[in-house]
């Protein structure tokens, strides 16, 4: 069993969510002390946003691609080859200005990729676009200065974190996603200190879930 592992958070060690990502692995191991985490940290080190020749790149066939447009999706294809080789992706994001930290956004770009992660055929009608990827679950562990995004929240129509991530994973063949945030860090209360404390204590009984799962005869 593969794990990608990603950190997007432009912090290190005031980061709220790297924390809780390093809190689930370390539980991970615990119960799977065998399985492969392949750790990628875009927070720090941010893939490049895709610009023209990159997108002439990936429009070009592969037999015709020169050798200055292979190098340009070098990064490309590294990542996507993370992605594919995972059973499950554990993604650790922050919510800036109610979205997803540019990093993670620049990450999605360089890997959500016509024939690589998705083909399009206008055969298909009005939906073209098809995953080539599919069964992997998405762990996602957010947090946000205010409260009230989820579902029938006071700030759901504000939330572009979460279901922004929902929409594009499917291209990263996510089947599930499971989400546990962290709220109110700018008020910095007991509700916030709450809301760590609920965090932390769902992992256990996340992980057993996913294992659990695993388990079942395929």
């Amino acid at each position: 069993m593969n794990i990608l592992h990603i950190d997007s958070s432009a912090r290190l060690s005031r980061s709220i969510t790297r924390a809780l990502g390093e809190a689930f692995t370390s539980q991970w191991k615990i119960e799977r002390p065998e399985d492969k985490i392949i750790y990628r940290d875009i927070g720090t080190q941010p893939p490049e946003f895709i610009s023209e020749p990159w997108i002439a790149a990936v429009f070009t066939p592969e037999v015709k691609r020169t050798e200055e447009q292979k190098l340009l999706l070098a990064l490309s294809d590294q990542l996507i080859d993370e992605v594919s080789s995972a059973d499950i992706i554990l993604m650790t994001s922050p919510m800036y200005n109610y979205g997803m930290p540019a990093a993670l956004k620049a990450w999605f770009d360089q890997v959500i990729r016509v024939n690589k992660t998705f083909t399009f055929d206008l055969n298909r009608g009005d939906f073209p676009l098809e995953p080539t990827m599919s069964g992997k679950i998405l762990v996602l562990l957010t947090s946000c200065g205010e409260f009230g995004f989820e579902t029938n929240g006071v700030r759901e129509s504000m939330n572009h974190l979460g279901p922004h991530i929902n929409t594009v994973s499917k291209y990263l063949g996510v089947a599930q996603t499971h989400e546990v945030r962290i709220e109110y860090q700018e008020f910095n209360d007991s509700r916030h200190l709450k809301s760590i404390e609920r965090a932390y204590a769902a992992l256990p009984g996340l992980i057993s879930d996913i294992t659990e799962q695993l388990a079942l005869p395929a």
